[in-house]
């Protein structure tokens, strides 16, 4: 069995090839049972195993395990990290052992820029990135191989770690740290919000026609980007409803508040992406996609990686 290191995701998992994984994947589908979703009490705060198993029915078999410290921000640790299990589909076999971090990180954005390709205007320039963690260079990578991306605002709640992103990006785009969400969101095509936030941060009277809002965050009940309003005024999309009935705050609370239905879901991605169902229907329209990560796209990205690596034949 080969140990892959982070180092070795990002050098093998490109974009390009990642979103082409993840597309293929969504419309031919994989049994992709309903994950393990574990609150651990730790003694500085809680914490949350995530357990994902997928299969191919003739093919690959993996399981990613993810533990989740939000605790971690105090201490300069991350506050995500796991491992992927491959094996091979004709006898079981395991082939690789994945770090779960990085693997993590680059399918979740490239979901998101999935989903983009679909719901955010063809001519989208101005991306806002609202969090600073590990996943907001992601989205800003991810969402830039698939829409013309000029200008990227970041807003957080370190203005060092905003900053240091700006920086990093800055010989690519227009790069500016905002303090201002309100403005801010008033001026992106394309608003990706990366945080752990349980208190809303986008307010639906901020959206301006023809936006796409990208929430990635938040992935339990009690957690939430968005107040109600978002999703009132938006047409909203999901990564799998299985997943959004289950852990999506934003939708759930939403739903809780009155203010919306679960039957006024337009289509999960699967859908769009098979044609079953429409995505953006036109320019002034305001999409939101709720994602809180499918075990099918860790799974994609793991064989993305094994199939990348030099020596492995598809």
């Amino acid at each position: 069995m080969r140990v892959i290191s982070a180092e070795e995701v990002a050098c093998h998992l490109s974009w390009e090839g990642l979103i082409s994984r993840l597309h293929a994947t969504f419309v031919n589908g994989v049994e992709s049972p309903p994950r393990h979703h574990h609150a651990m009490h730790r003694p500085d705060g809680e914490a949350t195993m995530l357990l994902m198993p997928a299969w191919e029915a003739a093919g690959y078999i993996g399981v990613k395990m993810v533990n989740v410290f939000p605790q971690n921000a105090d201490h300069g640790v991350p506050a995500i990290s796991g491992l992927y299990l491959l094996s091979e589909g004709k006898h079981g076999q395991p082939l690789a052992c994945i770090d779960g971090s990085e693997l993590t990180r680059r399918r979740t954005a490239a979901a998101s820029a999935l989903a983009a390709q679909a719901l955010a205007k063809e001519s989208a320039e101005t991306l806002l990135v609202v969090g600073t963690g590990k996943l907001a260079p992601m989205v800003i990578e991810a969402h830039a191989s698939v829409r013309p991306i000029k200008r990227v605002m970041i807003w957080g709640r370190n203005a060092s770690k905003a900053e240091a992103i700006a920086q990093a990006y800055a010989t690519r785009f227009t790069t500016e740290v905002v303090d201002d969400l309100a403005v801010a969101v008033a001026q992106a095509d394309i608003v990706s919000c990366v945080t752990l936030s349980t208190q809303p941060l986008i307010k639906g009277e901020w959206l301006t026609p023809g936006t796409h809002l990208d929430l990635i965050g938040a992935f339990r009940p009690q957690m939430r980007e968005t107040d109600a309003e978002c999703l009132r005024r938006a047409e909203v999309f999901v990564d799998t409803y299985a997943g959004a009935q289950g852990e999506a705050g934003d939708i759930l609370q939403a739903i809780d508040e009155g203010a919306f239905r679960f039957e006024d879901i337009q289509a999960e991605l699967a859908e769009v992406l098979s044609g079953a169902k429409p995505g953006r229907i036109a320019d002034d329209t305001i999409t939101l996609f709720k994602s809180v990560g499918a075990s099918l796209e860790d799974l994609a990205a793991a064989i993305e990686v094994w199939e990348s690596l030099p020596g492995q034949a598809g």
